[in-house]
Order: structure tokens, then sequence, then C-alpha cells
């Protein structure tokens, strides 16, 4: 069955390698890697279901598609920084908001991190009936490509159990809106997504002298419902780039 969880009042479906598993007491499917390098290819270098994105509630093996029991992101981390961006600010691609939360990114890594950054969103609709959800507007999601590449770690600072991840990812990543599923990523596009970001943010946090990037870059997987090998850091650690 799909990992659900919630962005705003629509639920999140993931499905991994674009098919519904049939899960067992044991929550896991795999898939793999594959590389035309022949040293690569002997690699174990795997990727996991591990946990729905939004982590606050248990997956059921039931088989049952019910979309009715799942719960809303938990509320915003106390004393999280928050980003606050209305209309104007969207449409003039203005990242000045996410400048001032920390002087344009001046304050150390550990402080963003330990803090963990959020999004209020107040953008008025042309149509005040207009259904469909932010992530579905296409000047929201410009606004989000311009963010994502002025600071393309940016996911590992956001408030993760609040929902903002997945929030992040449903901007970036090709999704379609079900009146029964909610958003239904698509696959491939999100596991490119996840293994971008592994890369940039593994690196991002080395560069910050953070320690054992490895497991904090993980961990931002799980939360998008994916487990990275060891071996695939191992990889990264033999050829680093600089961001």
């Amino acid at each position: 069955m799909p990992i659900a969880a919630a962005i705003g009042n629509a639920p999140l479906l993931l499905f991994p390698n674009g098919r519904n598993p049939s899960l067992s007491s044991k929550p896991l499917l795999q898939c793999k890697l594959s590389s035309p390098s022949r040293k690569l290819a002997k690699l174990d270098v795997s990727l996991s279901v591990a946990f729905n994105p939004s982590g606050n509630f248990d997956i059921s093996v039931s088989g049952e598609e019910d979309t009715q029991n799942v719960p809303p992101p938990l509320p915003p981390s106390e004393g999280r920084l928050e980003v606050v961006i209305n209309n104007d600010i969207i449409q003039q691609l203005d990242l000045s908001p996410v400048h001032a939360i920390s002087g344009g990114f001046t304050a150390e890594a550990r402080v963003l991190l330990e803090k963990t950054v959020g999004f209020t969103i107040n953008y008025e609709r042309e149509d005040p009936y207009d259904p469909r959800e932010l992530s579905e507007f296409p000047d929201i999601r410009l606004w989000f490509v311009r963010l994502d590449a002025a600071y393309p770690w940016f996911p590992v600072v956001l408030d993760w159990r609040a929902g903002e991840l997945a929030r992040y990812a449903a901007m970036l990543v090709p999704h379609q809106m079900s009146m029964t599923k909610g958003v239904v990523f698509n696959p491939e596009a999100l596991e490119l997504f996840v293994m971008n970001k592994v890369f940039i943010v593994y690196s991002w946090l080395k560069q910050q002298n953070i320690p054992k990037p490895e497991l904090k870059a993980g961990d931002m997987a799980r939360m998008l419902g994916f487990g990275i090998g060891d071996q695939l850091f191992d990889l990264i650690k033999m050829h680093p780039v600089k961001l």
C-alpha cells in the first residue's frame, strides 16, 4: 500500500518505484541503484521505504486505503524561524524574507539546524473558490524553484516534524492531485529529488563541520520515505565536491 502523510489539508501518498507494494509486518520495500560502472555495480547501494514523511503516525498494513484516518502534520516546532511570503514576494521572486531570518545565512549552521525553519504562505487567490492546493499554483512553485536554486541545501534546516520537508518537496517534485488519495508524487522524480538532496546536504553539512553529516542526510531521506545505504556515503567520501 502507499505511504500516506499530509500537506496542508491534502494527504500525501508515496509510491517508491511506481508500484503499490504488498506489505508484510515489516513495511520495507527494497530497490537498487544501477550504474554503468562495473566497480559501482558490485556495491549494494539500496533505497528502502522506512516510514512516512510526516513521521507522526503508524503505517497501516491492512492493505486498505483509508485516507480519512491520516492525521495532519504536527504543530510548528517552538521557536523555529519563520519565512513569511505573500503574493507580491512570490510574483517578484523576492528571497529577502529568507535572507532576513538569519542575516543571509551568516549564522552558524548549527543554529539553523537546531531552530529549524518553516513557511507561512499568505497567498490570496484571484478566485476565492479556487480549490487548488498551494503546490498547484505555478507562481508559488516558481518561487520555491528560485529558493532551491539559491540554497540547494535548504531542505535540511526545515521543520521536518511539522511537515515542512514534505511540503517543500511538493513544490519541486511533479505530482498529481487525487480526490481520494490527495497528493501523489511521480515516483521516479521523487527518487531523483531525494538522491540529489542527499548529495548536496551531505557536502554542505561536511563543509559546515557538522559531526556525522551522513546521519542527518540519511534522516532527511527517511522523512521522504527512503533509506540510504552506508556504501553510498563511502563513495561520496572518496570523491568529495565543494559546494
